[in-house]
């Protein structure tokens, strides 16, 4: 495969995964796709909770096991309600800040497995008074809506049902001129495809580990999928692909940790983890050898799967590999590719590493 060929498989994986309809807890679809996609670097499977998990081809079962994780579902909305009007009060599916919903175009999924284009309603200025201009948008104010007239509607000829799944309503756009990736669910689908872009990397190579990749479900809501996936595989180490919240457009230069076009961040500490100093040292020794670029990052807020896993069984060193992301948890983000290929890279080069006496250095590293 030449580079150009390689890169446009990159873009058309992560297209894929992108425009898929997946928010937490009705990811079935895309677990279906994601099968698909992974069934050519070995056996394939999903669980009821809509994890995927590949066993990487040539696993000898008897060495030190890797798992890979990416988390399929996003950010979307749930029906919780359906008004005399036709209107579709919603719910959030993971973590929104309700100013980011209306005005945007939104999927609605029907009983028929459709799914309708709505618009996330806005009182128009004309209506509005002065009181309702300076009060906070909250979801209890916002409602989609798909153009119907009456509830009747809604049922009869939408065919929309109470708890139908809500996904932004977004295609991907890649600027190649300037490396600009526009589009929706990167957080966690640049993740996803990064994981897939280390196994298409790693198909003919003899590794001295074994691999198991499981796409996970229900991050955005508590992590559910990965507390599932984590006792089944049962690993000795995990790697996370996560999209994260780039900083770069906000704050003091020094404070900013994870910005487009600078590789991946890998992450020392978050809310729910501090990371296996081991592991993160011999991660960061190691791309500064291969001459990856990486971005190191001490978060006061959020959390990947990783504060999940690292805490299973007799506990799991666990690093974070960060494609940087800008505007996460809205309808659009913003990324490189070259960071998604960094990143991936990265995990290649991890990956080619570690066996048992990289474990064990893992296992001692303090750090430093």
């Amino acid at each position: 495969m030449t580079s150009m060929e390689r890169k446009e498989h990159l873009l058309q994986t992560l297209r894929i995964f992108s425009e898929a309809n997946g928010p937490s807890g009705f990811e079935h679809e895309l677990a279906r796709t994601a099968l698909e996609i992974l069934q050519a670097y070995g056996e394939t499977y999903i669980d009821p909770l809509q994890n995927v998990y590949l066993e990487r081809a040539g696993n000898s079962r008897d060495r030190i096991l890797v798992q890979l994780d990416a988390h399929l579902d996003e950010v979307g909305l749930i029906v919780q309600s359906i008004s005399p009007q036709g209107l579709l009060r919603i719910l959030p599916l993971g973590s929104w800040v309700a100013s980011n919903v209306p005005s945007h175009r939104f999927r609605v999924r029907n009983s028929e497995g459709k799914w309708i284009p709505a618009l996330a309603t806005s009182k128009p200025p004309h209506y509005m008074t002065e009181a309702e201009r300076n009060s906070p948008i909250v979801f209890s104010s916002i409602q989609l809506d798909v153009g119907a007239t009456s509830a009747e509607e809604i049922s009869e000829k939408f065919k929309i049902r109470l708890a139908a799944p809500v996904v932004p309503d977004v295609d991907l756009f890649y600027d190649d001129n300037n490396d600009i990736l526009i589009g929706k669910a990167f957080d966690c689908r640049i993740g996803c495809t990064a994981l897939v872009e280390t196994l298409t990397s790693l198909a003919e190579e003899e590794l001295d580990c074994d691999v198991i990749a499981a796409l996970s479900s229900q991050e955005e809501v508590g992590g559910r999928g990965v507390e599932v996936s984590a006792r089944s595989i049962e690993p000795d180490l995990a790697i996370v692909f996560e999209g994260t919240p780039a900083d770069d457009t906000f704050g003091s230069p020094d404070s900013q940790q994870t910005l487009l076009g600078r590789g991946p961040m890998l992450r020392h500490m978050d809310v729910t983890m501090i990371t296996h100093p081991g592991f993160q040292r011999f991660a960061l020794d190691l791309a500064e050898k291969e001459g990856l670029p990486v971005q190191e990052g001490v978060r006061s807020g959020g959390g990947t799967n990783g504060g999940l896993i690292h805490k299973m069984g007799g506990g799991i060193p666990t690093i974070v590999l960060g494609v940087p992301v800008r505007y996460i948890h809205t309808p659009y983000g913003i990324a490189k590719l070259h960071d998604l290929e960094k990143t991936a890279q990265l995990a290649v080069a991890l990956l080619k590493a570690i066996n048992d006496d990289a474990y064990e250095e893992i296992l001692a590293g303090d750090g430093r």
